[in-house]
């Protein structure tokens, strides 16, 4: 950060200042900026003609302020610019007893002028040690600043008398220094203190006071001659003048002798200018002057750019790693690196806030006897409260200051102050994040990888387990968190749930909040001893008083009775330290002569809020009062101090305040005099703060209570909005290089240049404007303006990636959460959704995503929006897709949504589970929702907030049945180790356990719960077993007869199906039969409907006391696995194995509705107040639906995941699979309207799928070795190739590139076949050629047939082999070291690729038949590759891999050219004009074009989104120019994954090898 002060006189030097404004700053402000820099500049002389406050405090204000300008600027931090005026020579303010005293001495034979003296300088006794204070110039003339035009005369009279008084004065103590000088009673430069200039002070600090001179500069303005007309009048504005118009004849001699130092000691900075004056002024319409000016700039801008440039080389140079604000191109720094500076942060406010804690001693005790006490056994966590202010972080801090002393060297502190950054609430995952990175960096322990520090559940299971480990050590932790009440509202933070109850030995949780908080509210429900809490209390009178001596010794000033016992007083009234605190920043101001009729005192800390507001509005002004304080409130992350000057110089009613009396110096600019603020800010130094951030300090409140006052007081409902629309527009950029309007009192409409910056989104490549990504977007909401939140924030790709990079994607997802909670903005919400769905790939490269693969995941899952959405995500599809057009580097361009896309039904994804969901209840009433997995955990989640409540552990096998009792305070499991096992829904804690209440290892869905208004029933299909409802007693356990099958309980009758297919009911048998033996049964709430499936068919029956009667039959396309009907009997859902939940009516039948986005079998589904509730025995998640939802952004259907055999066709239209192996049907998909076709019965289980794509023709290879082939336009006439005389089963088919001829690999051989017409119907005849396979070696895994009747074949254990079917020769290629996966040809017969489960690929040339390429790759699990297409001109290979990538690369080089994660596995890929289609594990259908520049930068990465290496080992060519290039990484092994080999990689790197 870089803050100048610009040192001159009022007058004499306004037209270089106003010429530095206008040109200088402007440029070396983007300089900065270019360099990561914030540039501020400090000139309080500006837009003002002299100091007219009358409060003598303006010279102690420039100097405290040159003072700050060195303390932060990283760089030049004075500029001084001098003239011919030496500069006003001001009474001293403040003269120590001594030498007042001593001065008073020496006029005693001038009475007159002592009672001048002694009228002016009052003894303030409250000083330590006395000090004679000179009096407000209002103190004895009034209207001195009364602006008033009615008040004109008085002021002017006023005026004219201080400066005959001031300068009478003046005279007085001069003399009096003289000879107090000459009696040895004061020294010569104290005796100078009385004749120096505020201006030569200013160049003593700022110059020559323990500085280095070298970062300063200096410009000095001489007047060669005048003529003898420029009299003193003239040159008023020039030279120094007495009060009766006569030159200074003293203070040009004290000029005179400062330039002579100048001269003398900064040579080196100075910049002389001999400039001769025109009409006594400087002109700038003369060209003289406009050089002069225009060198004056130049020189400014060269010299400050050079001394910032060389502090940023010599920071370098010292191999000080500088961390540039908003550089999106430079490393991540380390993460112990954030970790230490958030520690320190915390440790050295926490030290800050513990001074001068008095009176609770007491509090302090119990707290460390209660963790004393609890130290080796399991307990709570401890709980300070209180009422706001009444000193809970100063406790917590002094708390964790003692314990580092007490507790053992090993033991480690964490503290964290929640409320530190008001206004931003931090989140939980920030302070969980943080205090986890803490104890495992203090403990040596592995930290939290970036995907589980940025996953909530994985974060709170990482946090408890961290806790547990640390205790099992030995160590001991201590983590205290202040304000639990500040948190933000993500993740609901404010119920606790993250919060464990229970700790572990050795580790202690103190935490704090306001009693009346809602978090309060919450801990006393979750911890059930009251001895967990302790309150802070009120302050006595004496711990008042003891707090007032500390406070005012520090403050070295004292208070006389009278005035110390009216603070003690007030106090008394609340004994709240922050009152206090309150009190002491008003008392120490006062004086001993301060009347006590003028002390007024709030009687609580609001009141005194109110009169600190009020005291401010009469000394400033209302509106600049309120208008700085409203920013500084409404501001995110605090203000800029050239940021507020900046933003209140917008505001038109601070504008008009300031220049209600007068006009601005310059009309055609007009700005806040920056004065104005600096005197409103010294008045304010208790309540503000400096916060750092990136090496940049912004200005916030240090009191949280200040900022609601303020927000009350000032931001009314028409002002927030306005000045949210001020601070919008700054930081778009509006006004900058604009003139804006104002209206000024008595003028018409003026349009003026306010002078901001520019808010660009880069400030240089690479260099984010971290500001306005911070501030812009809550602005532009709340100040209304959204139309352009939509346009620059939600609808521009350019700042979602910024944000995402340079904020977190976090930061993204909740400004767009804010926005949808103000804006009905469907848009807004998808937009939101997508990121929530790239998150998890940001988190994993930690937030280091390049741009490229930004806009694609972008518009990967957007595209299909864009049609129906084309205001915001049309245009946002059209930027990502403009710009990957344009990209310099290699592309794929997504050409259709292929990611999953965000919106339609699909509300909420539930996860806290590890294994696959096996049942699911829903407590109404507590909207509490229950599902137990395989690994034995019973979850419980609200459907409220859609938080993970409870994970009830203690069973040691799956769930098999849950159940919520009727008061929703309890809930029950069965679990397949026998176990039943009742839970506490409010704490989680385990209530009762039963053993054996079903047969141990019970299969999932055998075993189930019921329960009745007294009984509770668990039972299998052969047994039941019932129980009171408590559990107290088992009443019955029976099994069932042989040959019945116990379907479920009806109230408390067990229904049974006997083998005479009649129901029995508690022993009465029923008189109609049931129709079938269901796989699935369930009943309504009032037990009237029975829901029964059979295969693909979901029945249901009205049943009553003697009969059941099927009313209705619902056909599915997959075998039903679950079903549940609405509370009002109007609609039922069903899951199903192909993954699909379907909607239907009760009434009628009709198919509602069809919701897609399982990708599991759907096997327990729940309806629960239009929320479908489904989850998968296969998925370790439960889905949220929502059946009322915008069509218009439902996803696209497609095939369900994980088929056994895929094919497509070329243009992705018609996709065919088969779902499982063991199935005997081949499901013709319609890829353009996402529905099932038809199917195509097949006579045996299917080995492979093919598609001749010119031909339209679809091959089908069975077990039995029959390959039925399907016309595509006719798939009714199915043709047949006859399996071979050994009924082999076929392994696989290929078809040649163009289409003549078939191959057919059977286990034993492989045969020709030729694809003819006859009578312009397909047919295939043959075979004509076959040769056999040696059956010992692996069977064939893969093939590709030439064009020339070659066959490239590889086997599953790794033979690579070419057999020419017109020779019958066979030759050996070079072999794989494991099962040949993929074996793809080019389009021109030239090439083709063999890929292996050991992620190793070849690319072979085929005339004549070389090893062109072996191309190993490498990530973090092995990438066996799945499919593979050659481009139209065969210049680049696609492969689809095993890691979930599409790699591309280029067949003349072999090199790597880009890599696409895609989320599943890729496993069919077709070449498609300029692209591909491809057919994802997921079944989702890609579309991409492939993008290459004829020129690749060498620097170019195709690795800088992925964590994997890769190395290329290529043939030497022919003696033609083409050179060798081998890898010379000789040992690369790709069986081994050596994270080693990263750095061997990147210390050698080769011409074909480009390693992240």
């Amino acid at each position: 950060m870089i803050r100048v002060f610009i040192s001159s006189t009022f007058t004499d030097m306004s037209s270089e200042r106003k010429a530095l404004l206008e040109k200088a700053y402007p440029e070396v402000l983007a300089f900065c900026r270019s360099l990561g820099l914030v540039f501020e500049v400090v000139d309080l002389r500006w837009g003002i003609r002299s100091v007219s406050s009358g409060d003598h405090e303006a010279g102690e204000m420039f100097l405290q302020e040159i003072q700050n300008c060195w303390r932060i600027s990283a760089g030049p931090a004075f500029v001084a610019l001098l003239g011919n005026r030496y500069g006003h020579r001001a009474l001293p303010r403040l003269v120590p007893e001594k030498h007042f005293e001593a001065l008073l001495s020496k006029l005693s034979k001038n009475p007159e002028g002592i009672k001048q003296l002694n009228r002016w300088f009052l003894k303030d006794n409250n000083a330590v040690p006395p000090t004679y204070v000179l009096q407000p110039i209002t103190a004895h003339f009034p209207h001195y600043i009364d602006l008033r035009p009615e008040s004109g005369r008085l002021r002017d009279n006023d005026l004219l008398s201080w400066r005959f008084t001031e300068t009478q004065l003046l005279q007085l103590l001069r003399s009096a220094a003289t000879d107090a000088e000459a009696a040895g009673d004061i020294t010569a430069e104290q005796k100078q203190h009385f004749y120096t200039s505020v201006t030569e002070r200013e160049f003593e600090q700022g110059l020559w006071k323990d500085v280095s001179v070298q970062s300063a500069l200096l410009f000095v303005r001489e007047i060669p001659r005048q003529r003898m007309r420029d009299g003193p009048k003239r040159l008023a504005k020039f030279m120094d003048l007495t009060a009766d118009g006569l030159l200074d004849a003293e203070a040009q001699g004290l000029l005179t002798s400062l330039k002579a130092r100048l001269y003398a000691t900064s040579q080196k900075i100075l910049n002389l200018h001999c400039v001769e004056l025109s009409k006594g002024s400087i002109d700038p319409k003369r060209k003289e002057h406009t050089q002069y000016l225009d060198t004056v700039c130049e020189q400014f801008v060269s010299q400050m750019k050079a001394r910032i440039g060389a502090v940023v080389e010599s920071s370098e140079e010292e191999g000080k790693r500088r961390k540039v604000w908003g550089n999106m191109e430079e490393e991540k720094e380390e993460i112990t690196d954030g970790v230490v500076a958030e520690v320190e942060r915390h440790v050295a406010m926490s030290t800050e806030m513990c001074k001068g804690l008095h009176g609770r001693e007491g509090l302090l005790g119990k707290l460390c006897f209660a963790m004393w006490e609890s130290i080796n056994v399991p307990h709570s966590p401890l709980v300070v409260h209180g009422a706001a202010g009444m000193g809970k972080t100063a406790l917590l801090c002094k708390l964790a200051q003692e314990m580092r002393g007490v507790l053992e060297g090993g033991a480690v502190v964490v503290i964290r102050l929640l409320a530190a950054r008001h206004p931003r609430r931090p989140d939980i995952d920030h302070v969980l994040r943080s205090v986890c990175f803490q104890i495992c960096v203090a403990c040596g322990l592995a930290p939290p990888s970036p995907l589980t520090a940025n996953t909530h559940l994985e974060l709170l299971r990482f946090f408890r387990d961290v806790l547990v480990e640390v205790s099992q050590q030995g160590n001991t932790v201590l983590i205290i968190l202040d304000a639990l009440d500040q948190l933000s509202d993500q993740h609901h933070a404010h119920k606790l749930r993250w919060l464990p109850a229970d700790l572990p030995p050795n580790v202690h949780l103190v935490v704090s909040m306001d009693t009346n908080s809602e978090a309060f509210a919450n801990m006393r429900l979750k911890l059930e001893t009251v001895a967990s809490f302790f309150e802070v209390e009120r302050l006595s009178r004496v711990d008042g008083k003891q707090i007032t001596e500390s406070f005012l010794r520090a403050s070295r000033r004292t208070l006389t009775p009278e005035q110390s016992d009216a603070v003690l007083r007030s106090f008394d009234s609340t004994g709240c330290p922050l009152h206090l605190k309150l009190i002491l920043s008003e008392a120490k101001r006062w004086a001993s002569f301060s009347p006590l009729t003028h002390i007024h005192l709030g009687t609580n800390t609001q009141e005194m809020m109110s009169q600190l507001l009020l005291m401010l509005e009469e000394k400033h002004g209302k509106e600049l009062v309120g208008g700085a304080l409203g920013y500084i409130t409404l501001a995110r992350e605090g203000l800029l101090e050239a940021e507020l000057r900046d933003v209140m110089s917008l505001d038109d009613d601070v504008i008009s305040e300031v220049y209600r009396y007068s006009l601005p110096p310059t009309p055609s600019l007009i700005r806040l005099p920056p004065l104005l603020w600096a005197r409103l800010r010294r008045d304010l130094e208790d309540q503000l703060e400096e916060r750092w951030t990136g090496g940049v300090a912004t200005i916030a409140f240090n009191n949280r209570r200040l900022s609601e006052v303020v927000s009350a007081r000032y931001l009314t409902s028409e002002r927030r909005g306005r000045s949210l629309r001020v601070l919008a527009e700054y930081f778009l950029g509006r006004w900058s290089g604009k003139l804006k309007p104002v209206a000024l009192p008595g003028l018409s409409l003026l349009l003026s240049d306010r002078k901001v910056p520019p808010q660009p989104l880069w400030f240089a490549p690479g260099l984010v404007n971290v500001r306005k990504l911070q501030e812009l977007p809550y602005h532009l909401l709340h100040g209304g303006l959204w139309d352009e939140l939509r346009q620059e924030v939600i609808g521009s790709a350019e700042w979602l990636y910024c944000q995402s990079r340079v904020c977190g994607v976090s930061s993204v997802i909740q400004d767009l959460d804010q926005c949808s909670q103000y804006m009905d903005c469907t848009e807004t919400r998808l937009i939101r959704d997508a990121l929530v769905l790239i998150k998890p790939s940001l988190d994993f490269l930690e937030g280091h995503m390049d741009m490229s693969l930004f806009y694609t995941e972008l518009l990967a899952r957007l595209c299909s929006l864009a049609t129906p959405f084309p205001s915001v995500i049309g245009r946002l599809c059209s930027q990502c897709e403009e710009w990957l057009l344009t990209c310099p580097e290699p592309i794929l361009v997504p050409k259709c949504s292929f990611l999953q896309q965000p919106g339609g039904a699909l509300q909420h994804t539930l996860t806290g589970l590890q294994g696959g969901v096996l049942c699911m209840d829903v407590s109404v009433e507590a909207e509490l929702l229950v599902a137990g997995s395989d690994d034995g955990v019973v979850a419980v989640w609200s459907l409220t907030d859609h938080q993970l409540v409870h994970s009830l552990q203690g069973h040691t096998g799956a769930v098999l049945s849950v159940k919520v009792t009727d008061s929703s305070a309890h809930c029950l499991s069965l679990a397949a180790d026998g176990s039943l096992r009742r839970w506490s829904l409010t704490n989680g804690k385990q209530l009762l356990c039963i053993q054996e209440a079903v047969p141990v290892d019970s299969a999932p869905s055998s075993a189930h719960l019921h329960l009745s208004k007294q009984l509770m029933f668990a039972y299998t299909s052969s047994q039941v077993k019932v129980w009171r409802l408590d559990g107290s007693k088992l009443l019955l356990s029976s099994s069932t007869d042989e040959g019945s099958v116990v379907l479920g309980v009806l109230e408390d009758s067990v229904v049974s199906l006997c083998d005479s297919g009649r129901i029995s009911r508690s022993g009465k048998h029923t008189a109609a039969e049931f129709p079938l033996l269901p796989s699935l049964l369930s009943l309504t709430e009032d037990e009237k409907i029975l829901i029964a499936g059979d295969d693909r068919t979901l029945s249901l029956f009205n049943i009553d006391r003697d009969s059941v009667d099927r009313f209705l039959d619902l056909q599915h396309d997959d075998s039903v696995l679950s079903a549940c009907i609405s509370s009002d009997c109007r609609v039922i859902a069903s899951g199903a194995a192909d993954q699909l939940i379907r909607i239907w009516s009760v009434t009628t039948g009709a198919l509602l509705d069809t919701l897609c986005g399982s990708d599991a079998p759907v096997s327990s589904v729940f309806l629960h107040k239009g929320i479908v509730i489904s989850a998968s025995t296969s998925a370790a998640c439960v889905h949220l639906w929502s059946l009322k939802y915008d069509d218009r952004h439902k996803p696209a259907a497609h095939i369900p995941a994980g088929c056994a055999h895929v094919a497509l066709t070329k243009d992705a239209d018609r996709v065919f699979y088969v779902r499982q192996q063991s199935q005997t049907e081949v499901i013709s998909w319609n890829n353009l309207t996402g529905s099932l076709s038809e199917r195509l019965a097949v006579s045996a289980q299917v080995c492979c799928l093919e598609v001749a794509q010119h031909k339209r023709l679809l091959f089908c290879g069975l077990t039995t070795g029959t390959v039925l082939i399907y016309p595509l336009a006719l798939p009714q006439e199915t043709l047949c190739i006859p399996p071979p005389e050994s009924l082999s089963r076929v392994l696989c088919l290929a078809v040649s590139s163009k289409e003549k001829h078939i191959a057919v690999a059977y286990e034993d051989s492989v045969c020709l076949f030729e694809i003819t017409t006859r009578d312009s119907f397909p047919t295939v005849e043959g075979p004509l050629q076959g040769f056999p396979l040696s059956l010992l070696h692996g069977p064939l895994s893969s093939m590709a047939l030439l064009s020339d009747l070659r066959l490239l074949y590889g086997t599953s254990c790794g033979e690579v082999k070419l057999h020419d079917f017109s020779s019958g020769r066979s030759s050996d290629l070079e072999p794989h070291r494991s099962r040949v996966t993929r074996v793809t040809a080019g389009n021109w017969g030239s090439h083709a690729l063999v890929g292996s489960e050991d992620a190793v690929q070849r690319l072979w040339a085929l005339n004549p038949l070389v090893l062109d390429h072996t191309m190993e790759y490498k990530g973090f699990f092995f990438e066996g590759v799945l499919s593979a297409a050659f481009s139209d001109s065969d210049q680049f290979v696609f492969t689809g891999s095993q890691d979930r990538t599409i790699k591309v690369w280029d067949v003349t080089t072999g090199n790597l050219l880009y890599v696409q994660y895609v989320y599943a596995p890729v496993v069919r890929m077709l070449t498609f004009r300029n692209g591909f289609v491809a057919l994802s594990q997921q079944g989702s259908v890609i579309r991409a074009v492939f993008r290459c520049p004829d020129h690749i930068s060498p620097d170019y990465n195709p690795l800088r989104n992925v964590k994997a290496q890769y190395r290329v080992t290529s043939r030497e060519k022919n003696q033609d120019g083409q050179q060798s290039s081998v890898s010379d990484l000789q040992d690369f092994n790709p069986a081994q994954f050596n994270m080693n080999l990263m750095s061997m990689l990147k210390a050698k790197p080769s011409s074909t090898c480009l390693i992240l």
